[in-house]
């Protein structure tokens, strides 16, 4: 009773989880900034915690990184009458967005109505909370790159210099959306990059070498966990086809030279409950490698 109960409390707690990540050819203006990375915001589920997304929205611009990353998953199920729980995030990231932080977003399977790998893929919601999110002048890469520069006035994107660090946003994995060679496509081979994705299995699919850090969600940390066995969990346990590895960075996996930190995100998956595995905002500091 004590677990459950704790279960229904977790959720509201945000962890801050500070990390470095080294990025070879990191230019020097971008030596020490700061990314943060959140996610799975799961809006519209049963006895959600989506007043979580809006503390930290609201710590986000406290802590002022120079970019902030969503990883998708933004509202539980995509059907036809989810236009209020799209209008529920607007108003919950509105702190967020309202700062002069630069937003950036991919989707994940849930924005695409896909709660299981069997679903047909709605591309016409998809296309909606896209939308929803450019409204808000955050910006939704699909399998495609965007150079981002520093000057006075915050974050210029588009303007390729030697100063420039580039963001790599990969399409959904269910749905049959992410193409690593086309993200990668217009990323020159020498430059520094941070990569974003919703599904962890795509990482799998990435080539050497190519993204030295990157950050994926979907999986929820696992939801709820047990001290002592990082690898077994709620999430684990009801799926046997997905990533082994749910939280943190990943080791040994993927490419040479690539390396994969997971966020435990914001919401659920079936039952409203975290043990073990609080929502997290991950904060990373670039450093030169």
């Amino acid at each position: 009773m004590v677990l459950l109960i704790w279960g229904l409390i977790e959720p509201y707690f945000v962890n801050l989880e500070e990390e470095e990540a080294a990025i070879p050819n990191l230019p020097n203006a971008w030596e020490n900034e700061k990314i943060a990375v959140i996610g799975d915001f799961q809006i519209g589920m049963w006895l959600d915690n989506d007043s979580t997304v809006e503390k930290m929205a609201n710590q986000l611009v406290d802590l002022n990184p120079s970019a902030v990353l969503f990883l998708g998953d933004y509202v539980y199920h995509a059907v036809d009458s989810s236009l209020k729980e799209r209008q529920r995030m607007k108003e919950l990231i509105q702190p967020l967005t309202d700062s002069d932080i630069s937003v950036f977003a991919v989707l994940g399977n849930h924005d695409y109505a896909m709660s299981s790998k069997t679903k047909d893929p709605n591309e016409e919601l998809a296309q909606e909370t896209k939308s929803v999110l450019q409204e808000l002048d955050i910006t939704v890469l699909q399998n495609e790159a965007v150079s981002l520069t520093q000057t006075d006035d915050g974050i210029k994107e588009g303007s390729t210099s030697s100063e420039s660090l580039y963001l790599v946003g990969l399409g959904a994995a269910w749905p049959g959306k992410a193409d690593p060679s086309k993200a990668f496509d217009d990323v020159p081979e020498s430059a520094a990059r941070f990569v974003m994705m919703h599904n962890p299995n795509t990482f799998e699919t990435l080539p050497a070498e190519s993204a030295p850090v990157s950050v994926a969600g979907h999986t929820h940390g696992g939801q709820m966990k047990i001290p002592g066995t990082p690898e077994w969990s709620y999430t684990s346990l009801m799926s046997d086809s997905e990533a082994q590895h749910i939280y943190g960075w990943s080791n040994n996996e993927g490419a040479g030279g690539n390396q994969l930190y997971i966020n435990p995100g914001i919401g659920f998956s079936n039952f409203p409950l975290r043990i073990n595995c609080p929502p997290e905002i991950t904060l990373f500091t670039l450093k030169s490698d």
